[in-house]
Order: C-alpha cells, then sequence, then structure tokens
C-alpha cells in the first residue's frame, strides 16, 4: 500500500473536487474518494479493518 503525504491527499481531493458534476448519481464514485480520502488524512479508519469506511457504514 502507497503511503502518501498529507499534502499529496489534499491535492488528490483537489483535483476530484474539481470534476464534481453537481449529479447526485455520476459523483457518487468521487465523493466516495474524496471521504476516503479525508478518512486517511485525519485517520478516521478502524485499526483492525482492511475495509475503508466500514465504521461509518459509507
Amino acid at each position: 500500500m502507497e503511503v502518501m503525504t498529507k499534502e499529496q491527499v489534499e491535492k488528490q481531493i483537489e483535483e476530484l473536487t474539481a470534476q464534481l458534476t453537481g449529479d447526485m448519481f455520476k459523483d457518487m464514485d468521487i465523493k466516495d474518494q474524496i471521504h476516503n480520502l479525508k478518512m486517511k488524512a485525519n485517520g478516521v479508519k478502524p485499526m483492525d479493518s482492511s475495509f475503508e469506511c466500514v465504521g461509518c457504514g459509507s
């Protein structure tokens, strides 16, 4: 697994945010990626889980 710096994560979030269209269905995957990146940046991931978002149910 690649370890990203906080700056790299923030840059990727900005790039993904720029791709949002306003269409909920088209944006769903992008918003999911943004959510996962924000969780990684903030260290909010279940410690014993390989799943990205099992803690919050997304």
